[in-house]
Formats: structure tokens, sequence, C-alpha cells
């Protein structure tokens, strides 16, 4: 299907999407600019998008795929692709692969999740087969032994290994723990999270030879969001141009035009019909690396924080003044855990390591005083009753907490009790 104009789109949606015809029902006839449309309200537009008695889609469910997200709100949501849909996603992710550094030939090991209507395995499994350049591709997923994925591994002569940060983190555990390398995987390629700084010196006791590399960015709900851009920064994406439009927003709903300003991330797909996606919140925030060329970076998800009593901290951040002071590489791996204890909320660092010993007890100590220099209001809040102090414990990265169906990193783990 060719792109559409916005106007052409807008009028598609506003006919036979009852959600799009309310929320657009205050606007004139012809719409041209995406500054005329708001912001799509995502609690309204995942009630629309319920399985039955949909108010979202402008066909009945006839011919799709469907998938499951955890969308950027939390529960999950239903996201459906016709076969031409999901065919361009495809295609056009699979040509951005090249960017990211898939070459002729690359044996490429795909270990993302599968089942439970999940989609990144399978998105990646026809990225793959539909890239424009030849690749050798073997479905492993996520939830194979790691024993089972490494003779793989080695008996195919991997080159590029892609999976979710947190997978590639625990492969690697896994293999150095048995005094293991795989030389030959020359890519590791992530997606589905970010990968962070800290992580890195474990995957590079595993995989030696390995660089790690954005493999694009994309989400099951948003579709095409970034395509990878060769660099040092694996954060930097370029805007999927002419299929999406991309666009970062101030707190007013505003568009950020200068460089270096964060905004959360805004997305508008000029291709998808069944499920018009017009002005859609990623969830993430970015800023401007180059805005005439689309290119853009991210920032973290925009509600992937804490708030421990009056005290707001973002897991980016956090994980900045962390890896500042792991000086020797120790820490592969970081949780912010919010705990009640005796009527007030507190914060935990959870740091992983290969194997936790007492001589971890001064990292823990100097991480801590990092954090509490960084962000000095936690002790004010502390001294004065507000939150109980800010603690440190030790794990193992295999013994972080994960999303049981994803198997993704959970970066905030809330334990205080809700009921």
């Amino acid at each position: 299907m060719p792109v559409q104009s916005l106007a052409e789109l807008v009028r598609f949606a506003r006919l036979n999407s009852p959600f799009y015809q309310e929320l657009y029902s205050h606007l004139p006839d012809q719409v041209t600019e995406l500054t005329d449309l708001p912001v799509v309200p995502q609690a309204e537009f995942w009630r629309a998008n319920s399985p039955r008695e949909n108010r979202l889609l402008t066909a009945p469910l006839q011919e799709a795929v469907v998938f499951r997200s955890g969308g950027t709100t939390g529960s999950p949501k239903f996201s459906c692709y016709t076969r031409t849909e999901w065919r361009e996603f495809t295609a056009a992710f699979g040509a951005g692969l090249v960017n990211a550094g898939l070459r002729p030939g690359h044996r490429v090991a795909d270990l993302f999740y599968a089942g439970d209507l999940y989609a990144s395995f399978t998105f990646i499994l026809d990225s793959l087969h539909r890239s424009p350049v030849a690749n050798v591709r073997l479905p492993l997923g996520g939830a194979t032994p790691w024993e089972s994925t490494a003779a793989t591994l080695e008996e195919f002569r991997v080159e590029v290994v892609a999976g979710t940060p947190t997978t590639l983190c625990a492969l690697a555990e896994r293999l150095t723990a048995a005094g293991r390398t795989l030389p030959d995987v020359e890519l590791l390629f992530f997606g589905g999270e970010c990968l962070f700084g800290d992580q890195l010196p474990l995957l590079g006791k595993a995989f030696p030879n390995a660089e790690a590399r954005s493999l694009g960015y994309a989400s099951v709900d948003a579709g095409l969001l970034g395509e990878a851009v060769p660099g040092g920064d694996p954060r930097v994406h370029r805007a999927f141009v002419p299929h999406t439009a991309v666009e970062i927003l101030d707190d007013e709903d505003a568009p950020v035009e200068d460089t270096g300003v964060p905004g959360r991330l805004v997305v508008t797909d000029l291709r998808r019909r069944l499920m018009p996606v017009l002005r859609y919140p990623a969830g993430d925030r970015a800023e401007w690396v180059d805005r005439d060329a689309g290119v853009f970076r991210i920032l973290g998800r925009a509600e992937e924080g804490v708030r421990v009593g009056p005290v707001s901290l973002y897991t980016e951040d956090v994980h900045d003044i962390v890896r500042g002071a792991d000086t020797a590489d120790e820490i592969t791996g970081l949780q912010l855990v919010i705990r009640r204890q005796d009527g007030r909320d507190g914060l935990v660092l959870r740091l992983a390591t290969g194997e936790p010993t007492d001589r971890h007890g001064a990292l823990g100590a100097a991480v801590a005083a990092a954090v509490l220099a960084q962000r000095p209001a936690y002790t004010g809040a502390a001294d004065a009753g507000h939150v109980n102090p800010l603690t440190v414990e030790w794990a193992r990265h295999q013994d972080l907490a994960v999303n049981s169906r994803s198997g993704k990193l959970v970066r905030v783990v809330d334990e205080r009790p809700h009921s």
C-alpha cells in the first residue's frame, strides 16, 4: 500500500473508526497539518480497542495478525495488522537492519520471545526474511535453555545474536560462569529495551569480538519508529521516512524544534489503516540530534522512573550515576526497588554482579553515596522522616526481576502493598 497523504488518512479514519470520528468531531472537514490534530489520549484509545465491540478499528476483524503488547499504560493491549501492513512493516524494518550492520551471509540467531501473542520473535524473523541482504536465520527463541542456545551458536558459528539486552546479558553471565566465550559473534543486535553502559563489560567477556548495536526502534503498538544510525551512540535513530512521521513534543504538546531539548516521542503511521496510528505517544522521551534529517536520540521510557515520597528519579539518570561510581566495571545490572516499611516508602538499589561477596559492600556504599550526592533531595527527605534511607542490595544478574512473558528486565520494581 502506498504512503497516504495525511488528509486522506484522517478522512478515512474519521469515516470508518468511531473512535477517531469522535476524537476529530471538532475539526474542520479538511486537515492537512499534524499539529491540527490532537495527540491521541491513550486511555481512551485502548478502551476503544477492546477485542469485543471495538470502536477503534476501521473494519471488522476478518483478516489480520493480532499481537499483545504491554503498551505504555501497563496492562496488556492488542494490536492488529493486515497481512499487507505486516509485510510492509517488516520489509521496512528489514531494510533498516543493513544500517545496523547486517551483511550478506550473516548467520543470525533470533533470541527474542515468542508465544502468548508476543510479537518480537516473529517480527525479527520476518524482518530478516524480508531484508534486502541474504542471511541465514536461526529461530532459537528466548526461552531455550542456555546450554542448547550456546551449542547452536557454536555449531553454526553464528555471527549475529539478536535479543533483548536482558536475554543477551543472561546468556553472557551463564557463559562466563562456565568459563566459555563465543568469539565468532560479531554483532549483538539488541532491541525492546535500552542497553546501558553497565551491561557492556559482561557482554564483552562472553562475546569478546562483538559490538553491541541497536537493530532498530519499533513497537507493536506504535509500529515503525526509527532505524539504526551507524556511530557510537546506539540510542540514536532516524525516522522511517516516508512510512512514518515522528514528532517530539514538550509538556504543552507543542513541537520541540531545538536540538538537545527533551520531550515525548509521538508517531504517525502513514500506511496503517486497519488500526490507525495518528499522533500516538510512543511512550519514550527523546531529543533531536538533527531535526531536518529526522535523527533523534532515545532518552528512556517517558514513565520509567520512581517517585519516593517527594523525590523523583529517572532510571537512566541513576544508571549514569552508578556507571560513574563503578570504576572497575563490576556491576552488570540495576533495578530500582520501592519498598514500604514503618509507614514510609524507601528506595533500594538492587545491583547485579557475577557472584556477590562481602567485598562488594564498599562498592555498594560508594554507589549509594554517588546517587545521594547527585540527588541531595533524597537525603533531605530521609532526614525529615518523609522516606526511608537509601539502601543497596546485591544479586546475580539472572536473579533480577523480569517480565514473565517478554523476558525483559523490569527497571522499576514496586514492592509496596497496594491493597
